[in-house]
């Protein structure tokens, strides 16, 4: 890993303060809503950044990386 940085949207945002990583996509059903189909991405103190599916996915991967990922060792996920 070259770094514990991730770019998420124009944020440089430490690896370490990812809590978790949504799944689906945004939906509240709101007219007014303006994060329908983003993905939330939830940080320590109450904070969440709002991205792309794209976004998403790269700080997953990114998150298998820094963290290692059983799957890549061989092992079994569980």
């Amino acid at each position: 890993m070259d770094s514990p940085l991730i770019l998420i949207d124009d944020k440089h945002v430490p690896l370490y303060r990812i809590l978790w990583v949504a799944d689906l996509p945004h939906f509240c059903g709101d007219e007014l809503c303006e994060r329908e189909g983003e993905y939330e991405i939830r940080l320590d103190v109450d904070e969440s950044l709002w991205t792309s599916q794209k976004g998403r996915d790269d700080v997953v991967v990114s998150l298998r990386k820094w963290c290692g990922d059983p799957i890549d060792d061989g092992e079994t996920p569980f």
